[in-house]
């Protein structure tokens, strides 16, 4: 990370000096807010967490419960949710105190004897390489503290109040503030409504989310008419996989999900309940767990299950339902108003949780209105951009949605039903790019381009997260992935790739960086704030295909090499070398003439162009952003 350039920092450089309102931050909720984020599960505090980082924002959280989250029922961390922990600060810690998955097994009836089970194929977690980052297990609770702090330690100062469920809510006509109705559920006010104004309102709030009823959104779909049991156990087991993610299917029993979890002795057991039928009226939710310790042990047969402790457990029907919409605009009157309130996380899909999805596309949501409403606050964007949250985010969840379905029907199928012996691990192995996160592709619009120059860059899809890969810092030698200095602080990259002349030389990216730094049309020039920073908006960086010790960092065009923070400072963390050993040219299949690639904020490629088109990269990010 970096730091010192505003004078040398004695203490932790995680906590970054308050600023704008961060500095006057009142100790309650005022009663005018710009952003009222309602919920502090994933998606809400991801959301503080990138709005904070703007101080001249008003960000306040509400959440109904008293204090933090103690302990959440969503462990699975998949990569994309890590390379997402990346950008905020604290993947490396995260990933110390969590469970690994590197490998599933799939244990099956035992041919020769049925009712026992034996172990079947054990596939690699990501048998393609598709990430760097891991998979993890890790409690909710966790990831909620590791988001809190980011919020906290902000210039915005960004903290939950606890203690407040929205009651009312009303959208005025015009542009005008959202009026929400809170009332106090714990404290000296317990049962006392108030109301606050906002510019712009998230819910966060969950499944059954008072701010998607207040704004006349439903939420379609169905049960799948499948009960499951889950429970977090300390055990004494003889089942030699324990430690291991298993999917594990009996003759007659059912099947288990088990998901060893953090801290090397708690697991995960998604138990099979079985079919439920149409005329239960909920009363499998009320099945003992006495009854779910029963049914796994009939499960792993001749294995058995020992249970000491259960720290949480639950019954739940396996339900699909997709939002009809993740913003408060009807589809009749889309494009004729700007979006004032929007759903994210489980306010706007609802899932099983066998798939280890809803925290992950949640904190994607998240991060996707939160940059978004960042930059029209600041003035940095069009309105126009809010409209684009809905647009991407509602066909991720009926992806999610479609996803989730299929795997949950397979794992409550015979073993015996299914078209052959390996069906189950062969589409688990054959879709592992969905369920790390990664399958997201946006199609075009005002931030994401056309795909007419992609074959420049094969390996970075206009519209898929941006994939990091090695390069080699030119200023001091050391290693580093691409990707992993794009820190989530709301600003666009811009990664010109070299072409194959001598860095010292007249060439094309020679030729683009000057035209970027001096031409008066340059989008670099109409998008970065008087007084700020040169790369306050745009992060520039290059990456040459000559080895490091090739170039001279003095000798790169000086749009590579801005001036920063109150001393003029060089920054010397925007100039990169191929790794001669995984060279990012091969790697991502980028033309050897050179090339553009733009990302934007969330980490998500926005166009592919060649060095030589500078009225498209103006134009595009013209569309995207205004000008100064």
């Amino acid at each position: 990370m970096q730091f010192h350039h505003h004078g040398y920092v004695t203490g932790d450089p995680h906590v970054r000096p308050a600023a704008g309102y961060g500095l006057v931050r009142p100790a309650g909720l005022p009663d005018e807010v710009d952003v009222l984020i309602v919920g502090s599960g994933p998606a809400g505090m991801i959301t503080a967490a990138q709005l904070a980082q703007f101080p001249d924002i008003r960000t306040h959280v509400v959440e109904r419960r008293a204090g933090r989250l103690e302990m959440g029922q969503a462990d699975g961390i998949q990569a994309r949710s890590v390379e997402t922990f990346q950008a905020f600060g604290f993947a490396e810690r995260i990933t110390a105190e969590a469970y690994r998955i590197t490998e599933m097994a799939f244990w099956k009836p035992d041919p020769a004897r049925p009712e026992n089970i034996v172990r079947g194929a054990v596939p690699p977690d990501d048998p393609d390489g598709i990430s760097e980052f891991p998979h993890l297990i890790v409690n909710q609770a966790r990831v909620l503290d590791y988001f809190a702090e980011v919020a906290a330690n902000a210039p915005g100062r960004v903290r939950p109040d606890y203690g407040l469920e929205v009651t009312g809510l009303s959208v005025p006509a015009g542009d005008g503030f959202v009026t929400v109705t809170l009332r106090h559920t714990a404290g000296p006010h317990e049962g006392a409504e108030r109301t606050v104004r906002a510019r712009y309102v998230v819910g966060a709030d969950g499944a059954h989310s008072a701010v998607r009823q207040a704004i006349g959104r439903t939420a379609v779909g169905d049960k799948a008419n499948h009960a499951w049991g889950v429970m977090d156990v300390l055990a004494v087991t003889d089942f030699p996989d324990v430690r291991t993610k298993c999917a594990i299917q009996s003759h007659d029993g059912g099947s288990i999900l088990l998901i060893p979890r953090e801290g090397g002795f708690l697991a995960r057991w998604y138990v099979d309940l079985g079919e439920v039928p149409a005329d239960d009226g909920g009363r499998v939710r009320a099945t003992s767990l006495d009854e779910i310790i029963a049914r796994a042990n009939r499960i792993i047969h001749p294995y058995t299950l020992d249970v000491k402790d259960v720290p949480w457990h639950s019954v739940y029907e396996v339900g699909h339902r997709v939002t009809d919409g993740f913003d408060d605009v009807p589809a009749e009157l889309a494009g004729t108003r700007t979006p004032r309130v929007f759903l994210t996380g489980d306010a706007c899909h609802t899932h099983s949780a066998k798939a280890g999805q809803g925290m992950n596309v949640s904190m994607q949501d998240g991060w996707n209105i939160a940059w978004k409403l960042a930059h029209v606050l600041t003035g940095r964007a069009p309105e126009s951009l809010l409209a684009t949250y809905s647009a991407e985010r509602q066909v991720v969840a009926q992806e999610l949605i479609d996803f989730d379905r299929e795997w949950s029907r397979l794992m409550a199928t015979r073993p015996e039903d299914l078209p052959d012996p390996t069906y189950l691990e062969d589409f688990y192995v054959k879709t592992a790019e969905f369920p790390c996160g990664f399958m997201t592709r946006y199609q075009p619009s005002m931030i994401v381009a056309g795909a007419e120059h992609q074959h420049l860059a094969t390996g970075f899809p206009v519209g898929k997260r941006f994939k990091s890969a090695p390069v080699a810092r030119v200023a001091d030698g050391n290693p580093a992935h691409l990707g992993h200095h794009a820190r989530a602080d709301g600003r666009w990259r811009v990664y010109a790739f070299a072409d194959a002349g001598a860095p010292d030389a007249p060439s094309a990216l020679r030729d683009w960086a000057d035209w970027l730094g001096t031409a008066p049309g340059s989008p670099l020039l109409r998008h970065t704030p008087a007084g700020g920073d040169p790369d306050a908006v745009l992060d520039v960086k290059v990456v040459y295909q000559q080895d490091h010790h090739a170039i001279e960092h003095p000798s790169v065009p000086a749009v590579f090499r801005p001036r920063v923070g109150p001393f003029g400072l060089v920054d010397y963390e925007k100039v990169y070398a191929a790794d001669p050993a995984h060279d990012i040219f091969e790697l991502r299949g980028i033309d050897r003439g050179g090339a553009v690639v733009v990302v934007r904020p969330d980490q998500y490629v926005a166009a592919v162009l060649p060095l030589t088109a500078r009225d498209e990269l103006t134009a595009f990010l013209g569309g995207a952003l205004r000008p100064v």
